[in-house]
């Protein structure tokens, strides 16, 4: 019974202590109990600030952030070196395109604020996985950096795996701005299939530019508007053409629908779609032809 006082009564002393120094030393209200790591800015920073955030107030996030994933995926930081070429080719075939065809006032006012990279894919239970989503308006997340020496060596890798997720995603973000006509969604009517989209075929005999474009009609405009703007005329006429075979009319219901989105980006954006699929794909050749230096970090 003692020894239980005596503890009580230690206890309460050490609390009185406690007391007394707060009260001898109290608590400057200007200054934060919360700390945060700060991080010194290397080259590619200043190269960050000097091409996105300055000019577009974008974010460009290389490093892992927690908040900034989902949790949802098992996801990993993207690696330095394709972070570095990733952001080049970002600026250089989507951002500086549109500033190109739009200019730099629609630039500032639609690209999203932040683009966060990741290293891995997001695999899906299904076995797909993700290679980039649009949150709000406001950011675009880019998976899979750490594969981008292997799928950035020719322009249909490229576009597949990333340059073509950029305008799709964006795309979005436009739509969530200004929406595009219900006309669009009547054409296709029931034929989406939802997450059930990796196991369908024939799609171009369907009137789908793509397996995704078969998963609703809002992923059906991102993809005409993306696959569009990164792929020659030459190539859009083959699918056409193939989409018309035996008969069949999916290459005539592709050439409706990209018409709407045609319209939508004049009529809304006073963008030329082809202007902007010429401007992206003499970019292209200029960097596969080796006229750009995507590890150049210089800040001119």
């Amino acid at each position: 019974m003692n020894n239980k006082f005596y503890s009580i009564f230690a206890v309460f002393a050490a609390g009185l202590a406690c007391l007394s120094c707060s009260e001898k030393d109290p608590v400057d209200p200007d200054r934060s109990v919360i700390t945060i790591d700060k991080v010194e800015k290397n080259e590619f920073d200043l190269w960050l600030e000097a091409n996105y955030l300055t000019p577009y107030n974008i974010e460009f996030k290389y490093r892992y952030e927690q908040n900034e994933s989902d949790l949802s995926y098992w996801t990993t930081p993207a690696d330095y070196n394709g972070s570095v070429k990733m952001a080049h080719v970002v600026k250089y075939l989507c951002i500086d395109s549109y500033d190109e065809v739009a200019g730099i006032n629609f630039t500032r006012k639609y690209f999203p604020k932040m683009f966060y990279l990741i290293g891995e894919w997001e695999f899906k239970s299904g076995g797909t996985y993700i290679l980039g989503t649009a949150e709000s308006g406001k950011k675009i997340l880019l998976s899979g950096i750490d594969y981008f020496d292997k799928y950035s060596t020719n322009a249909e890798d490229l576009n597949h795996y990333y340059i073509k997720t950029v305008h799709h995603e964006f795309t979005h973000i436009l739509n969530q701005n200004i929406d595009y006509p219900q006309s669009f969604r009547e054409i296709s009517g029931d034929k989406y299939v939802g997450d059930d989209w990796n196991t369908t075929g024939d799609n171009l005999i369907n009137g789908f530019i793509s397996k995704y474009a078969r998963h609703s009609h809002k992923e059906d405009f991102a993809e005409l508007m993306s696959i569009y703007v990164t792929h020659t005329d030459a190539w859009w006429q083959e699918q056409i053409t193939a989409g018309n075979a035996d008969g069949n009319t999916g290459g005539d219901i592709i050439t409706t629908k990209i018409e709407v989105v045609r319209d939508y980006m004049l009529d809304n954006f006073n963008i030329d779609i082809d202007a902007l699929r010429s401007a992206i794909l003499t970019r292209q050749n200029h960097l596969f032809s080796g006229k750009v230096d995507i590890t150049d970090l210089t800040v001119r």
